[in-house]
C-alpha cells in the first residue's frame, strides 16, 4: 500500500472514501462461515482504524464489530470531525456494544502544510480553537477523550523563539477550552521525511513545549514510526518524556505498516508501555503490508506476536 492509500483511509476527511460505498448501518459482511475467528486476549488496548480490516468486515460497523471478535479494545479515527452526524451516531453505537475505547480523531485541518499556529495570525489561531471547539461536541459523542493537533510548518520569516511563543499561546488557549470537558490535545511531532519541515520533530522539543502549556488537557502523542525516522532511541525518549505523553501510535520504520515489517522491535516497545502501566490506546496508525483478507489476518498475527511479551 502506498503512502496516499493508507492517508485516504486513515487520515482522509471524506466518509465515503473511507467506508468504500457501504453505509453505516447495513448488515456487517465477515464471512464468518469461511474464515473462522479467533479471539485474542491483547495486553495493551490496540486500536485499528477503518480501512484497515474491511475485507473481513465490510462496512464500518462491521468493521467494529470484527475488531472487537479479534480481540481489539479500542479504536481511532482521524476523520472522525468531518463525517455525518449519522456516521458518528452509528460508530458511536458500535463502540458501545463492543466495550471499546475511542481513540483520536484529528481537531485541527491543515496541519500538513504551510506555517500553522507558528505563525502568530490571530485568524490562524481563531481558526485552530474553532476546530477544537468542534472537536469537543464530536468527541462527546463517541466518550473520545484525544485529539489529535499538530502545528505546522516552520515560519520562513519568524525566529524560532518566537515561533515557540506563538504555538504555547495557540495550545494554551485550546488547552482551556478542553480542560472542562476532559479532553486531552495530543500534540504530534512528525517526522521531515513524510511531512518536511514541520516545526514540530522531536520529543524533548514536545516535552519542552507542554511544560510552558502547563496544561492537562495538552500532552504529547508519541508517534514511534515518525520518532523512530526522526531521532530513534524509542523507549529512552519515551521514558524521559513520560509525564507529558498522553498517546502512542504505531506503525513499523520503513514503510508504515504493521510491527515486523520494518526495523522497530515493537515486542519490547510494548512490554516497555506495559511496564509504565500505559492504559490508553495504542493507534495501528499504519497501512496493511498485503491486500485482502490474507493481509488483514497478516496485521492480527503481528499484534500476536508482539503483545507476545
Amino acid at each position: 500500500m502506498r503512502r496516499r492509500d493508507f492517508l485516504a483511509t486513515s487520515i482522509g476527511t471524506s466518509a465515503a472514501a473511507v467506508l468504500a460505498g457501504t453505509a453505516l448501518g447495513s448488515s456487517p459482511k465477515q464471512d464468518q462461515a469461511k474464515q473462522p475467528v479467533a479471539k485474542h486476549k491483547f495486553k495493551l488496548h490496540y486500536a485499528p482504524h477503518l480501512g484497515m480490516f474491511s475485507a473481513h468486515g465490510g462496512d464500518a460497523t462491521g468493521q467494529i464489530d470484527f475488531m472487537s471478535a479479534e480481540g481489539f479494545t479500542a479504536f481511532e479515527d482521524n476523520g472522525m470531525r468531518h463525517r455525518d452526524r449519522a456516521s458518528q451516531d452509528a460508530i458511536a453505537n458500535a463502540l458501545d456494544r463492543n466495550n471499546m475505547m475511542m481513540g483520536v480523531l484529528v481537531a485541527n485541518d491543515g496541519g500538513f502544510g504551510p506555517p500553522l499556529i507558528t505563525s502568530g495570525d490571530k485568524d490562524i489561531e481563531d481558526r485552530f480553537c474553532s476546530n477544537v471547539q468542534d472537536t469537543i461536541e464530536v468527541a462527546k459523542r463517541l466518550n473520545g477523550k484525544y485529539a489529535t493537533v499538530v502545528c505546522g510548518t516552520i515560519h520562513p520569516s519568524l525566529d524560532m523563539k518566537t515561533q515557540q511563543a506563538n504555538v504555547v499561546r495557540a495550545l494554551k488557549r485550546a488547552s482551556a477550552l478542553c480542560e472542562p470537558h476532559g479532553l486531552i490535545l495530543c500534540c504530534e511531532p512528525l517526522n521531515w521525511r513524510d511531512h518536511p519541515n514541520q516545526y514540530l520533530r522531536y520529543t524533548p522539543h514536545a516535552y519542552e513545549i507542554m511544560k510552558e502549556v502547563n496544561s492537562p488537557s495538552c500532552k504529547i502523542l508519541y508517534d514511534a514510526y515518525h520518532q523512530q525516522a526522526s531521532e530513534g532511541n524509542l523507549i529512552e525518549h519515551m521514558n524521559k518524556a513520560w509525564d507529558e505523553i498522553a498517546y502512542i501510535q504505531v506503525g513499523d520504520n520503513p514503510g508504515r505498516r504493521e510491527p515486523g515489517t520494518g526495523e522497530i522491535n515493537y515486542r519490547n516497545v510494548f512490554k516497555f508501555l506495559s511496564e509504565k502501566g500505559y492504559d490508553g490506546p495504542v493507534g495501528m496508525e499504519h497501512g496493511n503490508a498485503k491486500p485482502g483478507k490474507e493481509g488483514e489476518r497478516a496485521v492480527i498475527h503481528a499484534y500476536v506476536q508482539a503483545d507476545n511479551f
